[in-house]
């Protein structure tokens, strides 16, 4: 009787942790356990960080809307409450946009916010 083997299933199943786990660093991604692992704690975490990735966007474009408001020679939180008392409904993200493609369009909208506060 002839011998049996599971190499083609057993093959195919490697071939396919180790393809879902390219460009992961080092060992990761050409040893069958160190892969294993590896893939197991990415798919563990990348829910989590889908949550986490709003968060980001969100304090980058604070961080780049109040890096351009101060070189209007105003606050963050001065030039944020200025919007919302002139009526200006612009999101965080368009604003961070305009601050880095359009700096004369954010002047614009920065002396707009410094009348809303003084009126």
């Amino acid at each position: 009787m002839t011998r049996i083997t599971n190499a083609v299933a057993a093959r195919r199943r490697t071939k396919k942790l180790l393809k879902r786990c390219k460009g992961f660093y080092g060992d990761r991604k050409n040893h069958l356990k160190l892969s294993k692992d590896a893939l197991m704690s990415a798919l563990a975490f990348n829910y989590k960080h889908r949550k986490l990735r709003k968060r980001d966007f969100r304090s980058l474009w604070i961080m780049r809307i109040g890096v351009a408001a101060k070189t209007h020679g105003i606050s963050y939180s001065k030039f944020m409450n200025g919007l919302k008392r002139a009526g200006c409904e612009l999101n965080r993200k368009s604003l961070a946009d305009l601050a880095m493609n359009d700096p004369a369009g954010f002047g614009v909208i920065a002396t707009h916010a410094k009348q809303a506060l003084v009126a």
